[in-house]
């Protein structure tokens, strides 16, 4: 435990140890480690006797808790963040709405507001040459056969084998690798279409390595706004690994390798190729009533609905089918999506997540049905560099739960 060195505040209550233990309905011993693990800050007593605490901080963490014992080694962490806030079915990115974000801003944009929480107007990403260049040769030695996060973790070694100042985890030398390794990772993909012009947002760099089909505005406009949407979701399991990497030092590549090795699991970055693959069978059947009753016969989950946090439709989604709306080629596969949720309602009150308006994106204009999971991946990256530029000034090693032995005792 470490207290925060400073005189005690006198415009809010303090509790004493004895008395967030009580509150929180813990040992005294369960206070100290809450806040060894971050979940709960404290100050030194004036006379530097004990540790007193904020009440509020303390009430809130009860709330959260929603048990009289919110014991640490029960696994439901909980870390100070500034960056994303969840609630009331709204996703905001440092106190300002996400959807707004994305229907004014591109993703480099929203990517600096997460960073440093000041908006630049404008704002480009570029590779650096050497870096590019030893990603393309490490992606370009793979298999055939390999998949997009695949691709991306190989691109990722090869851009940290490159960059000896990676070690350097101060702000400024952070930001200024994450803003070459983004590129970098879009730019080691394979060209399916025509190269984008010099210059440009990266979505449109994107688009050539996710469809070999041209790119128009409204199209690009999507692919824009998804990228901004997906930057971040809270502590969603990759963003937790990255935390834990960061929490040990790692250098900002390793925290986007740690990212990517979860994001690769099919519950979480993958889920969005089930919900392509689900709507191709529906557009080419011309129907979404017998592709979902051959998932409930069989006993499979409706991919594309439903989310653990919000009760409703997805807000993101939301924004990508008001977008998908301008793209003529997108009319087949958005109405066959809102054909799914319509078949679905009649008997479970699911409502569509943003896996199944990428979908919508990927299907209408020839993409692979990984290509959800690469927007995912690139798009989340900054948002994994942001979680780590934060966890950086925390105390290192910080994110340590206790397991709970249940083997053999000696």
């Amino acid at each position: 435990m470490t207290d925060q060195p400073g005189p005690e505040r006198h415009d809010a209550p303090r509790l004493t140890t004895r008395q967030a233990a009580e509150l929180l309905g813990v040992k005294p011993e369960t206070v100290y480690a809450y806040v060894s693990r971050g979940q709960l800050s404290s100050v030194r007593a004036a006379g530097g006797r004990g540790s007193t605490f904020d009440a509020e901080e303390v009430r809130a963490l009860a709330r959260r808790s929603g048990r009289r014992d919110p014991s640490p080694t029960a696994g439901d962490l909980a870390f100070r963040t500034g960056i994303t806030l969840i609630e009331d079915d709204r996703c905001y990115f440092r106190g300002v709405d996400a959807t707004e974000l994305a229907r004014r801003y591109g993703y480099e944009e929203v990517a600096e507001w997460l960073w440093t929480g000041e908006l630049r107007p404008g704002a480009r990403f570029a590779a650096p040459a050497g870096t590019l260049a030893a990603a393309r040769r490490a992606v370009e030695a793979l298999p055939a056969h390999s998949g997009s996060t695949d691709r991306l973790r190989v691109a990722v070694t090869a851009a940290a084998a490159t960059d000896p100042l990676r070690f350097d985890l101060s702000p400024e030398a952070v930001l200024s690798s994450a803003r070459g390794l983004i590129p970098t990772l879009v730019g080691a993909l394979p060209v399916l279409g025509g190269p984008a012009a010099e210059g440009g947002p990266l979505a449109a760099e994107l688009w050539s390595r996710l469809t070999p089909e041209p790119a128009d505005a409204p199209s690009l406009a999507v692919l824009d706004a998804a990228l901004a949407l997906l930057i971040d979701h809270d502590l969603a399991a990759s963003t937790l690994a990255a935390r834990v990497a960061a929490s040990a030092r790692a250098h900002p590549y390793a925290v986007v390798s740690a990212g990517l090795g979860v994001l690769e699991g099919p519950l979480h970055g993958a889920a969005s190729g089930l919900a392509h693959r689900l709507l191709r069978e529906a557009v080419d059947r011309g129907s979404a009533v017998p592709v979902v009753a051959d998932h409930l016969r069989t006993g499979r989950r409706v991919p594309g609905l439903g989310h653990r946090i919000y009760r409703c439709e997805d807000p993101r989604a939301t924004v990508l089918f008001e977008l998908l709306a301008e793209v003529p080629q997108a009319a087949g596969a958005l109405a066959a999506a809102r054909e799914v949720v319509a078949t679905t309602a009649r008997h479970a009150p699911l409502h569509a997540n943003i896996d199944l308006a990428l979908a919508v994106l990927s299907v209408s204009r020839g993409m692979a049905a990984d290509a959800g999971e690469t927007v995912f991946a690139v798009s989340r990256t900054a948002g994994w560099v942001a979680h780590a530029l934060e966890e950086y000034g925390e105390r290192p090693l910080r994110i340590r739960p206790s397991g709970q032995y249940t083997g053999p005792w000696p």
